[in-house]
């Protein structure tokens, strides 16, 4: 066992891992007050589940033998039979191997929660990832990240998941928010963000856990994995720049969302390319990457119709897809001789970037036709969508009858605030002392 490269993936496995909490403060902070906690919730279960799930099926389903290129098989159920001790190329343990890309598939059905909170059903929810995940993300993992995979034989670069995890969930988030319809619309109030800080804090352990998902993609430590945290960092600030100059012109202030999306837009983007190009090539694709996204986002999103609440396809959708299809224009082996083609602009003419428009566009079509057809067939069994009246009063309490605040509600009964003043009177006696009246004689 090599100790620094098996040290590097724990660590590296440790940050995928603090992603989820972090999008799930940056998920929690952008909803509505009445919609926290199932926001947060949400994208946070979905730790335990995909645990449970990679356990017993993912595994064995992801990277155990191979039918027609799509699928592993089923003959390790909860990992029997699999040897953890056993060493990778990088003499790293498989049971590292296999508890690092656990982290991938907690994090990639995470991603596209933001995408139907406010309206879905949580049972409805849990389900449907379950589902999800056994027909979709662990077909996706096998036939890009294995060398018997019909997308890797083709030639797909995919460094950290630019298409197993980001062109996946969003397209997955675009499906379901096309099948559940747009939100009620509240009179002309308009939308307010429970908690700016918090979107900025989800955002800053989003990043600071990214370096875990790129950089820990090398599976030890080596020039790649410090290329991998150099284009990461570029391409993000890139995007963060990008973005604010944007609402600078378009909304004339810059914002504090705006900034936070642009930083997810940079990460998304140079995930599928950064193991793989120069840091100039991390520059243009964390600036083209942010460039779509924003005309997506406020432009075509309302046009196309389709209810997304928290840009789940229009920052992870969207950035993944420049992000794949522009590392065949920007890969190259003098980065890492993986690369069997040069992109274009480095002299290796249209061979890679053709590759990566098969398997962009394959994994878009994959994605849309196996999720309608889980979603169709869920439908008749289960509602999708919560009821007007549960909409209205929010998925916090009508789903969990819980509250992201707990506060003595104002009234104008004197008898009400006498009745807490007597239930809560050591509690009171502090608070209340100053304000009882003031006798002059005394």
């Amino acid at each position: 066992m090599n100790l620094a490269n098996t040290s590097f993936m724990i660590l590296s496995s440790i940050l995928v891992l603090f992603m989820t909490p972090g999008l799930a403060f940056f998920y929690g902070g952008l909803v509505s007050k009445r919609n926290v906690v199932n926001t947060m919730l949400s994208v946070f279960i979905i730790t335990g589940l995909a645990i449970v799930l990679w356990i017993a099926f993912g595994y064995t389903m992801s990277f155990e033998g191979d039918i027609g290129g799509i699928i592993g098989n089923l003959n390790h159920f909860f990992m029997n039979g699999i040897n953890l001790t056993a060493l990778t190329a990088q003499k790293t343990t498989t049971g590292i191997f296999s508890i690092f890309e656990m982290m991938f598939a907690i994090i990639t059905p995470a991603l596209f929660v933001g995408a139907v909170v406010g309206r879905i059903r949580f049972n409805f929810l849990l389900v449907f990832i379950i589902i999800w995940s056994l027909l979709i993300y662990y077909p996706m993992v096998h036939m890009v990240w294995t060398p018997t995979g019909i997308l890797a034989k083709l030639g797909t670069l995919d460094f950290a998941g630019g298409t197993v995890v980001h062109i996946d969930a969003g397209v997955t988030a675009f499906v379901l928010s096309f099948f559940l319809g747009k939100r009620i619309k509240f009179g002309d109030v308009p939308h307010t963000h429970y908690n700016l800080p918090w979107v900025l804090l989800g955002a800053t352990i989003l990043w600071i856990g990214w370096y875990g998902f790129n950089a820990g993609s090398a599976f030890e430590v080596s020039n790649i994995a410090v290329q991998a945290t150099v284009t990461t960092t570029v391409a993000t600030g890139t995007s963060m720049i990008t973005w604010m100059i944007l609402d600078m012109i378009f909304v004339h202030k810059p914002q504090l969302v705006g900034v936070c999306t642009g930083t997810l837009c940079g990460l998304v983007g140079i995930t599928p390319a950064a193991g793989f190009v120069t840091i100039a090539g991390s520059f243009w694709i964390g600036m083209f990457a942010t460039f779509a996204s924003y005309f997506f986002v406020n432009f075509l999103k309302d046009r196309i119709g389709v209810d997304d609440a928290l840009d789940a396809f229009g920052c992870h959708g969207v950035s993944g897809i420049v992000g794949s299809v522009f590392t065949g224009l920007f890969a190259t082996k003098a980065v890492n001789p993986a690369v069997i083609h040069n992109g274009l602009f480095y002299g290796g003419g249209w061979t890679q970037l053709g590759i990566q428009l098969i398997a962009t566009l394959s994994t878009i079509v994959f994605v849309t036709v196996v999720c309608t057809i889980i979603i169709k067939v869920m439908q008749v069994f289960m509602k999708m969508r919560v009821d007007r009246k549960e909409e209205k009063i929010g998925l916090d309490e009508g789903e969990h009858g819980e509250a992201a605040d707990y506060t003595v509600p104002m009234t104008d009964n004197l008898a009400d605030y006498e009745s807490d003043l007597k239930l809560y009177s050591k509690e009171f006696r502090g608070q209340m002392n100053g304000l009882q009246p003031h006798d002059p004689d005394h």
